[in-house]
């Protein structure tokens, strides 16, 4: 049959319409969707409730908005490189990693924790999540008209993750004349955003969009829950010219962990650290008890800085344990040594607990020092295996002021057998006892002989025997031990200040008839007052002068309920007995009493406890045991 033209016409199109759509189906082969595929959203749930399930678009719920106010499609093949780069020059942060970096005065540094380190650590966790997430603000986040949650929009908020970031200053500006500049290097500033449409936070952004967070002595910390890109800043501020060499640059790390603070500061005023005493070189500082239980094994966990107050180099970096291991004066060595510091651990007291103890030598003398206790941050060198191990946890406690003595009289001693809770400054002479364990040595031999006499008498005492032939129904042999130990160490073994020390209640004046090691005497007016007084012009025991010949010095008296307990505790056939309080030579050059807010007199295990507070003696813990059981039966 012949076509017509129009008919002709017709055919060729529709001929070149299908091999069009064959072509089409053979290159991109579409696939088509039905509609019951599709996951409709039920019509119960309102703009406000689709509003939350869109959780990169609710980041700061009350406080911040920081929704992004442009649409942002999630399409694979568009990146943030399309919809909202990040700004020029950020440093990428990897989880527990260390970012150092330099930073001149009055700049600014950037940085990203991407999503994929939150994801990842988030799946991990997702299942054991308890805890609601929380914005900048860290408010728990909610749907906006206070109805229930949705239990899909649950599960996809529990794979949000806890994000701790902490910062510590390792180097700041030096002041041009430290002796005169009292001013302190300005800090630094960390910055924080989770919104797309502030990527470089900063001093310049919009406030509203970001959380500003200043360093405090050197450190800042800031947590928060996330599910996205979290975007950083440090800012350095200017600095005067004036007081600081502006040449010299900050130098800070910056970590994000998603498991707890790297780096941190304890803000309490009890710095956890206690003085115990020092002499003219030398200072020993312990820890409160590391736990109501014996200390389980030997590891070390803390650390100890100490800085002459008079140095400046510290200032502003005192809560950074990255500028204390750069810039303190004691501190531990690049090679791994604790340089001028002895640690250990000292099991104490009438329940045997623990504390870490150290020993810092090298000293100036008659210079006001502080010790800061710190515990270092577990540092990952591996890839994690465990998603309970730890890594950081390093914190930085509140400082403690100590003093050393003056060249002088008084010499430290510690480490003794016998005496194992003496350990404090005791009368002493460089030229006889060039060191203190020499002089430890002396001490402990004459309290050993004293002990070993006393204990040749108490054999004759009928210990093991019935309860109608011992000498108390109250008291045993063991408490008289116990008793006489701690009554010798603290009376054979005087704990000595020096001569210089402003007088005070219970500071006794000894051997002030003696020259002072450099050759000079004390004031003549003090020899004309006290010169025939042989509580004044000699040592308590006569030894001393003897053999150690220490000078003129001062006594913190022994307290006198370790007296009382003597008595108490020991048969009366030993002798012993105790001054009367208002005998005025016999008991005030002798015995002191525990007053509230200072260290009074001497015992064992005396130290300059904060507040006043101590370490109970076995007596006054009995009796505070006694009070506590007559207040419950009454």
């Amino acid at each position: 049959m012949q076509l017509s033209p129009l008919q002709s016409r017709l055919a060729a199109s529709v001929i070149a319409s299908c091999l069009i759509f064959l072509l089409y189906l053979f290159l991109f082969s579409p696939q088509f969707a039905l509609a019951a595929e599709l996951d409709l959203i039920p019509t119960a749930y309102d703009a406000a409730q689709l509003a939350y399930a869109r959780e990169d678009e609710v980041d700061a719920p009350g406080l911040l908005d920081l929704r992004s106010p442009k649409y942002e499609p999630e399409f694979a093949l568009f990146d943030r490189s399309i919809i909202g780069r990040a700004a020029d020059n950020v440093v990428t942060l990897e989880n527990n990693k260390i970012q150092k970096n330099l930073l001149a005065p009055g700049d600014t540094l950037t940085y990203v924790f991407p999503a994929s380190s939150v994801s990842s650590r988030g799946s991990a966790d997702s299942e054991h999540s308890t805890d609601s997430p929380t914005g900048l603000d860290g408010s728990e986040e909610s749907p906006a008209d206070g109805s229930e949650r949705d239990p899909r929009l649950e599960r996809r908020q529990q794979t949000r993750t806890a994000l701790w970031i902490s910062a510590n200053t390792c180097e700041q500006p030096w002041p041009i004349s430290p002796t005169q500049t009292t001013v302190e290097p300005p800090q630094l500033t960390l910055y924080v955003s989770t919104s797309a449409g502030n990527t470089a936070p900063g001093p310049l952004a919009d406030a509203n969009a970001q959380k500003a967070t200043p360093f405090t002595q050197g450190a800042a910390m800031f947590d928060m829950s996330v599910d996205q890109d979290v975007y950083l800043s440090i800012a350095a501020p200017n600095v005067s010219s004036e007081d600081f060499d502006t040449t010299k640059q900050y130098s800070f790390n910056l970590v994000a962990s998603t498991d707890q603070y790297y780096y941190s500061y304890d803000t309490k005023a009890d710095g956890g650290l206690i003085w115990v005493d020092s002499d003219a070189g030398a200072a020993l500082l312990q820890t409160q008890y590391l736990g109501d239980t014996p200390y389980p094994n030997s590891t070390l966990p803390y650390i100890v800085f100490a800085h002459n107050v008079d140095n400046v180099m510290i200032n502003g970096m005192r809560n950074s344990y990255c500028g204390l291991s750069a810039n303190a004066q004691v501190r531990r060595l690049d090679d791994g040594s604790d340089g001028q510091v002895t640690m250990g651990l000292k099991p104490s007291g009438e329940f045997n607990l623990t504390r870490q103890q150290f020993y810092i030598s090298g000293l100036n003398a008659s210079s006001d020092y502080i010790g800061i206790l710190a515990r270092p941050p577990v540092e990952s060198t591996q890839k994690r295996q465990d998603s309970n191990s730890a890594v950081g946890g390093g914190i930085v406690f509140q400082p403690t002021t100590f003093q050393t003595k003056p060249d002088g009289a008084c010499t430290f001693i510690f480490n003794l057998t016998l005496c194992d809770e003496t350990q404090y400054a005791v009368p002493g002479n460089a030229k006889n006892f060039p060191n203190g364990t020499a002089l430890a040595a002396f001490y402990e031999n004459y309290t050993q002989t004293m002990w070993d006499n006393f204990d040749k008498v108490l054999q004759q005492v009928p210990c093991e025997t019935q309860s109608t032939s011992k000498y108390s129904l109250a008291r045993d042999c063991n408490d008289c031990k116990t008793a006489y130990k701690n009554w010798l160490c603290s009376v054979a073994v005087p704990r000595c200040e020096d001569f210089s020390t402003p007088d005070r209640e219970f500071l006794q004046m000894r051997n002030i008839a003696a020259p002072f090691p450099n050759g000079t005497k004390v004031d003549q007016a003090l020899l004309d007052t006290f010169g025939k007084l042989q509580a004044y012009t000699s040592s308590r025991n006569p030894i001393i002068d003897q053999v150690v010949q220490p000078g003129p010095y001062k006594e913190l008296l022994p307290c006198d309920n370790l007296c009382y307990e003597l008595v108490q505790s020991c048969p009366a056939s030993m002798g012993f007995t105790c001054p009367r309080p208002d005998n005025e030579f016999g008991f005030n050059t002798s015995y002191g009493m525990k007053l509230n807010g200072s260290l009074s007199c001497n015992y064992p295990g005396s130290a300059h406890f904060p507040g006043g507070s101590s370490t109970l003696s076995p007596s006054w813990l009995g009796l505070t045991g006694l009070i506590s059981f007559l207040a419950l039966v009454l």
